[in-house]
């Protein structure tokens, strides 16, 4: 991370009451101002000032979904910090930061806060990460779409026209999915690209060593969809990566959830330094 994004990333850790939030977040994703701002002891607008300050930060996504603006949790400048520095240092130095580990799983109460907003028992029902990219959009999408970038950081080879409306073939560990559903949705070069998730099928089931009663739980629900939004920002580029489309429930989107910030910053680091991140031994 360069210096003045992690500087920003910890000034907003700093606040308590921006770290609330951001639990508040973590424990339903996707809220409007009006959920965030309810039975807090802030003004509209104090919120409002903190959460923009959690944007410019990356702390905190928006997505819009009609007229109303939806605030998400986003965990890049976290993950990157992780990437990027405390594997440099030895556990005695990495224990010095675990003060921030610690303030994003105990935050500061909003001053005892009473939330009148609908608890979300179901478990949310998409995904939303945010990073940033020395690269251009160009780069970019070739990465997103050609078979050898994909290979070195996700270790999935996409095959496809990459037009609306085009199939597409996912191999994976030996293994190629192919289905008529699985196709291309949105594909204006080099801003937007969408898809649809890939068939859970019994070959990529088996090649995963996955539990077969599981996975057809999961084979059962709607397929869901992937869009990756691209922009040029001062020299870098801002990619939005939303996953969406599970059942309300769905155990699916906790999986995409751990597995989409290690997938995006290998694609980072390849872009950057041309090496993938070496994969985490599991």
């Amino acid at each position: 991370m360069a210096v003045r994004d992690l500087d920003d990333v910890f000034r907003a850790l700093a606040d308590p009451h921006r770290r609330a939030l951001l639990d508040r977040l973590n424990e339903h994703d996707g809220l409007s101002l009006r959920e965030l701002c309810a039975g807090v002891a802030m003004s509209r607008q104090a919120v409002s000032k903190h959460l923009a300050a959690l944007e410019a930060a990356n702390l905190v996504t928006t997505v819009w979904r009609g007229r109303e603006k939806l605030h998400h949790l986003n965990a890049e400048p976290v993950n990157a910090i992780a990437d990027r520095w405390i594997r440099r240092y030895d556990r005695g130095r990495v224990r010095a930061l675990a003060d921030l580990k610690r303030a994003l799983e105990h935050p500061v109460s909003l001053e005892d806060p009473v939330s009148t907003a609908e608890p979300t028992a179901e478990g949310p029902t998409e995904f939303v990460y945010t990073t940033y990219i020395d690269t251009t959009p160009e780069k970019l999408w070739q990465a997103l779409t050609e078979p050898a970038f994909t290979s070195r950081y996700w270790g999935v080879e996409l095959t496809s026209e990459w037009v609306a409306g085009a199939p597409m073939s996912w191999r994976e560990n030996g293994v190629t999915i192919t289905d008529p559903e699985q196709v291309v949705l949105v594909a204006d070069r080099p801003t937007r690209l969408s898809y649809t998730w890939h068939t859970l099928s019994d070959e990529w089931r088996d090649s995963h060593g996955f539990d077969p009663a599981e996975i057809a739980v999961l084979a059962a629900q709607r397929r869901s969809k992937v869009t990756f939004d691209i922009e040029a920002l001062e020299g870098r580029v801002r990619l939005t990566v939303t996953h969406d489309g599970f059942e309300p429930g769905s155990e699916l989107v906790a999986g995409v959830s751990h597995g989409w910030p290690e997938i995006l910053s290998s694609l980072k680091t390849l872009l950057e330094t041309g090496e993938p991140l070496p994969p985490i031994k599991r």
